[in-house]
């Protein structure tokens, strides 16, 4: 049983629940599983994206039940696992009814936890094809919201020429248990033209560095990107020093004491990679802190360490390892990850220091992305929302509570869920993902 069943199943957490009217939360399908029902692929207007994919991933497909617009809906005969629909052939206003007719026998035909995945080309074009893709985000979003049994939905906006090689990875990842506390997001997937194919040890023989690895969403990082393949370097501020050895052992990596902050962080970092013979494939920002105050309380030393642990300081060891001159510095065609959250996408009460940090981590990775293309890196951030650790373990149990509620599928996120998305943009098949900001909080339903 999980953490947050333990509490709701509590005398104190069912009490609360009881004169809440709230309903037990779901348990969510979790790793690398796939929907036990049938995947149901409807390709609207001729659309063949989206079966050349799923046949690149040797899963097999139905045809979907189509409403006819009856006072009743009809239904599968059986609860189905997935339902995807190819809209990347819609053009007009007109067709988003083709839309509504394969959606609406699926939102109470899904098994638990089970999947729908919109795929539409990406707003470009005149009026009305921005308007479309636009009004597919919305209904992406609102079927979110309706869903239930922990079924999620997401939107995938697509470039033109992107090919099934380009978009495997993300539907893997989308199908998958992997993207459990994803829901109701959006993000685009471009043309990289990789040979890369999906796997489940993706980062075999790449190594990855993760910051802020000792303990919680970090260790829980380290964990999936081991079970992945991938050789860790998990780095943490020394005071951690016995958990962050415990963690390097249990994956198989090595760790580095360093404080982040520090002018020559990135320097050391490369040398520690360079003497053990590494070439870095991959880092992971995850380092961060709080230091919470409503702004009329908030000082400059508070100020300051927040922005500076939580984005400068990776601006600064991204200097060092993005120089092509560093020994120990990124590979061509690596990765890069920034940890931003729904605070800095949404703001929050008694976060302004936070909020900047966190926001002006998406900015950094959105104005990255395209300078770095032609070296094939990719920069991404995962924005998680409330994930249950335990620093939030500590936070008084019915704001807790709360925080768990107000979100689409009726509770926390584990460290894991940011942990697998992040493994998903790690992935060398995720090529094609670059710029994008991914929200891992279950649809929160504050911010964008």
């Amino acid at each position: 049983m999980s953490a947050l069943e333990k509490v709701f199943y509590s005398p104190v957490g069912q009490g609360v629940a009881k004169k809440a009217g709230l309903s037990e939360p779901p348990t969510l399908r979790r790793g690398r599983t796939w929907p036990q029902g049938a995947i149901v692929l409807a390709p609207l207007e001729g659309a063949t994206l989206g079966k050349l994919t799923l046949k690149a991933l040797g899963r097999a497909f139905e045809a979907p039940v189509v409403d006819t617009d009856t006072d009743q809906a009809p239904g599968y005969g059986s609860r189905i696992g997935a339902l995807m629909v190819d809209a990347t052939a819609l053009t007009t206003l007109g067709q988003l009814e083709q839309v509504r007719a394969v959606l609406r026998p699926a939102m109470k035909g899904l098994e638990r936890s089970g999947r729908i995945v919109i795929l539409a080309a990406a707003p470009a074009g005149g009026w009305e094809q921005r308007a479309l893709a636009r009004a597919l985000d919305g209904i992406d979003r609102t079927v979110g919201k309706e869903l239930r049994g922990g079924a999620t939905t997401n939107l995938v906006y697509v470039e033109p020429g992107v090919r099934p090689g380009d978009l495997a990875s993300t539907l893997e990842f989308l199908l998958q248990g992997r993207s459990a506390f994803v829901d109701g997001q959006t993000w685009t997937v471009s043309a990289s033209g990789t040979k890369a194919t999906v796997s489940d040890k993706p980062l075999a023989g790449k190594t990855a560095v993760v910051t802020g690895a000792a303990r919680g969403i970090g260790a829980a990082i380290a964990r999936t990107l081991a079970r992945d393949g991938a050789h860790l370097i998990v780095v943490d501020i020394p005071p951690a020093g016995e958990a962050l050895a415990a963690v390097a052992n249990e994956v198989g990596g090595t760790a580095l004491h360093l404080d982040i902050t520090a002018a020559d962080a990135g320097h050391t970092l490369a040398a520690h990679i360079a003497e053990r013979g590494h070439e870095l494939y991959a880092v992971v920002h995850n380092a961060g802190i709080t230091r919470d105050k409503m702004l009329a309380n908030t000082d400059a030393a508070r100020w300051a360490s927040v922005l500076d642990v939580n984005l400068q300081a990776q601006m600064r060891i991204n200097d060092v390892l993005l120089n092509p001159k560093t020994k120990g510095g990124l590979a061509k065609g690596g990765r890069l990850v920034g940890i931003a959250s729904t605070s800095g996408l949404a703001g929050n009460k008694g976060q302004t220091n936070y909020a900047a940090s966190k926001a002006g981590v998406a900015g950094l990775v959105q104005a990255m992305a395209p300078d770095l293309a032609d070296r094939g890196i990719t920069v991404n951030a995962v924005a998680p929302g409330f994930i249950e650790t335990d620093m939030t373990a500590r936070i008084p149990f019915v704001q807790r509570e709360i925080f768990r509620r107000t979100n689409s599928l009726s509770q926390g996120g584990s460290p894991v869920d940011v942990a697998e998305t992040i493994g998903y943009l790690l992935d060398p098949a995720s090529a094609g993902v670059t710029g994008q900001v991914i929200r891992v909080c279950g649809q929160n339903l504050v911010g964008a």
